[in-house]
């Protein structure tokens, strides 16, 4: 990873370690909805990939009372590249993290899951339009994997292989 200094302008401003971590944050307060154990580390690599790309965030985002994996089925084109930009995301992930554990917003079970700090993060949902549509969809994909519930299931049906 290179140093912030030397990171193009464009990517200082998208993966952003504080954006990120929010986006991070808001799929962990998802997926707590429905399992108060929190979002296992495995499956928080896939936040950023489907949050961030606008193609996958639109999908997504205009069927919110559908199921991910339904929507999977029907929107095949979410699987191209996924593999690829969920690699390419693993730095910026942890970066995130680092930021999120550091600022006291998170905290990481003996098993390995990601559980949110009450009253670290505002609870309103803020920002540009776009900014608002990453938070959302990160919350729909935290709750939407608390309900599928397994992670072999979650990563094969984005063509990954567990």
């Amino acid at each position: 990873m290179k140093r912030w200094d030397h990171r193009p302008f464009e990517v200082r401003n998208l993966f952003n370690p504080a954006f990120c971590g929010l986006i991070l944050f808001r799929a962990i307060q998802g997926y707590e909805e429905n399992d108060p154990r929190g979002l296992p580390f495995s499956l928080s690599l896939l936040i950023l990939p489907l949050s961030l790309h606008k193609d996958s965030r639109d999908v997504i985002a205009s069927s919110p009372r559908s199921y991910l994996l339904k929507i999977t089925e029907n929107n095949p084109q979410l699987q191209v590249g996924f593999s690829e930009r969920a690699a390419s995301m693993l730095p910026y992930a942890l970066e995130a993290f680092g930021l999120l554990m550091e600022r006291g917003c998170i905290s990481v079970t003996k098993d390995g899951r990601f559980q949110s700090i009450p009253d670290k993060v505002r609870k309103s949902v803020t920002g540009t339009d776009e900014t608002k549509a990453c938070q959302r969809v990160a919350r729909l994909v935290g709750k939407e994997f608390s309900r599928i519930a397994d992670r072999v299931t979650i990563y094969t049906t984005f063509g990954i292989r567990p």
